[in-house]
């Protein structure tokens, strides 16, 4: 093995800087892809060992963010799939809207009512996105990540035309899932006040 030249340390320290802007993003996609928070936190550190190892291999101008992506999802799936039984069925126990109410200030943490509704809101999109197959809610959090198919076909590692399927698939699910759940939410009509005059 060739020792590492200081060109080489420049680079990683460089990138490195630059990746943990992106801390946050990489560790709420690795939630939803290990529903554990401790795994989270590991897939995240071994992701950023990976990058820093493969610096030279990254091209400067391109697409930090969806590089890295594409190196914690190639992480996920040999570290972490293989392990899972059933990758569809669970849910997350680290995202629950009411750890975060010290540090959220768009919405009234006081108003009880409208922390449950948050909380119960949060929970069916929750559900929804967990009833995804791993792909199609990767594909999804990467469109809400502001990748292009070009970009999430190069994490996923499959041409554009599968990423537009998946995610035409996927919204459509999401889609039927969470209008079902604001059929069965909606509160019925209010009934009329009685005009019988009082005797």
């Amino acid at each position: 093995m060739s020792p590492v030249t200081g060109e080489q340390r420049w680079q990683a320290a460089e990138l490195g800087r630059e990746a943990l802007a992106y801390a946050d993003t990489l560790h709420n996609l690795a939630r939803y892809l290990t529903r554990n928070a401790t795994d989270a936190e590991d897939l995240v550190q071994e992701t950023y060992t990976r990058a820093l190892r493969a610096a030279a291999q990254f091209t400067p101008g391109t697409n930090l963010k969806a590089w890295l992506f594409r190196i914690l999802r190639n992480t996920f799936i040999s570290l972490y799939r293989r392990q899972r039984r059933d990758p569809i069925v669970g849910g997350l126990d680290t995202v629950n809207p009411s750890q975060h109410d010290a540090t959220d200030g768009g919405w009234l943490r006081g108003d009880l009512e409208l922390e449950h509704l948050r909380t119960v809101v949060g929970e069916e999109i929750e559900r929804a996105l967990m009833s995804l197959s791993e792909e199609a809610r990767t594909v999804v959090l990467l469109d809400l990540e502001g990748l292009s198919e070009h970009e999430v076909a190069s994490v996923m590692g499959c041409p554009v035309g599968t990423v537009k399927s998946r995610l035409s698939r996927a919204r459509l699910a999401l889609r039927h899932q969470l209008a079902d759940y604001g059929r069965t939410k909606t509160p019925g009509p209010t009934a009329p006040c009685s005009t019988k005059p009082s005797s």
